[in-house]
């Protein structure tokens, strides 16, 4: 089991180089985009800043709160797609018949398909996330490590909840508008605690939208350095991990070809 292991590990980290060196051919519009993103990300904890001005706590929660939830969302979201970038992909690609090139590789097909690309915005959104978590919040070693782990974590939840809504492009044809609708939801749920959610909205939480695993428990987890919140976090996102690859799998059942039989390098 643990030879496998590391050898998936070693195809991550090759997928890895390749993605970042193709990258980095075109380093200027690489390094634009991944600064947009940070930038972007800048803005609204400027407008967090200046809402706990006003109002220096929401149901329990501070500003210092507010920072560790977009860094550890931020960070996990940009993990998932710096590895995984196809995963944004993967509805349009299932519609259009374009995984035949990815089935002549050996191994699984998933991760394959998965680690074929790399968002160049997802690197703003993982830097933005450990910086302002490290600058702003100035955690101890523990809380560094608990904080590091866990947007492991997070991104074991986004590259699930990314794969589960591409899969339905194997049952509804094009998904590819809501795939990326419900994939939004679960990033603008996960970005407010959920405090502020009561009753039904607060079970699609954990459920439809498992925006839960993703900000809430997390960072519960760091406020109290809780291991029951952290284990959590972490049994919620290798569930959402597990039903995507299901999902997957199960569709591929359904999955017309498109006829590109090509080799990628």
């Amino acid at each position: 089991m643990y030879k496998k292991l590391g050898s998936y590990l070693a195809l991550v980290a090759a997928y890895f180089r390749l993605n970042l060196r193709s990258q980095l051919e075109y380093r200027g519009a690489f390094l634009s985009q991944a600064v947009a993103m940070f930038l972007n990300n800048i803005v609204w904890i400027i407008f967090w800043g200046l809402f706990f001005h006003r109002f220096p706590v929401l149901r329990g929660w501070t500003m210092n709160d507010f920072i560790t939830l977009w860094g550890i969302v931020a960070a996990g979201f940009g993990l998932a797609h710096m590895v995984c970038g196809n995963v944004l992909i993967l509805a349009s690609l299932i519609a259009k018949g374009q995984l035949d090139a990815w089935m002549m590789y050996p191994r699984a097909l998933l991760p394959h398909i998965l680690l074929g690309r790399m968002s160049a915005t997802a690197c703003g959104d993982a830097l933005f996330g450990y910086l302002v978590y490290l600058i702003l919040v100035k955690p101890d070693v523990p809380h560094f490590l608990l904080f590091t782990a866990l947007t492991v974590s997070v991104a074991m939840a986004f590259v699930g909840f990314g794969v589960f809504t591409g899969s339905l492009s194997f049952y509804l044809g094009n998904a590819e508008a809501l795939s990326e609708q419900w994939r939004f939801a679960m990033v603008t749920f996960s970005t407010y605690p959920a405090t502020l959610f009561e009753g039904a909205v607060k079970l699609l939480l954990y459920t439809l939208i498992p925006a839960a695993f993703v900000g809430y428990l997390p960072v519960e987890a760091l406020r109290s350095f809780s291991p029951g919140d952290a284990a959590c976090a972490v049994g919620g996102a290798f569930a959402v991990l597990a039903i995507g690859v299901l999902a997957f799998y199960h569709g591929l059942g359904r999955y017309e070809s498109g006829n590109l039989m090509e080799m990628r390098g």
